[in-house]
């Protein structure tokens, strides 16, 4: 009986465990560690960016069959954060793909 509950700690660790598909971390403006295969597109994008306006901070990209999220630390500003959205490339769109409005 006590097996079957640590199984069932270990296997609820393993689902919920933070794990994202790519973590950019940047200090004073420089990219300072990755994690994941990143877009080569994007790290340009991102360390230009960090470049023109320099900041602390980190970027996680969590991906599920549905939807791709962007998700920043506390220590990036807004408008870099809008930036850095624009150049992502997996946008997620909110209408399905193939109707358009007339």
């Amino acid at each position: 009986m006590e097996y079957v509950f640590l199984l069932a700690i270990a296997v609820l660790i393993l689902v919920f465990k933070d794990r994202p598909v790519m973590v950019l971390i940047f200090e004073d403006g420089k990219l300072i560690k990755t994690k994941g295969h990143i877009p080569a597109g994007f790290l340009n994008s991102c360390k230009d960016i960090a470049h023109r306006a320099p900041f602390n901070g980190q970027i996680k990209v969590y991906k599920n069959r549905f939807t791709t999220k962007l998700i920043f630390s506390k220590d990036v500003p807004v408008n870099v954060k809008q930036k850095i959205r624009n150049v992502f490339p997996f946008a997620s769109a909110s209408k399905k793909a193939g109707h358009k409005r007339a």
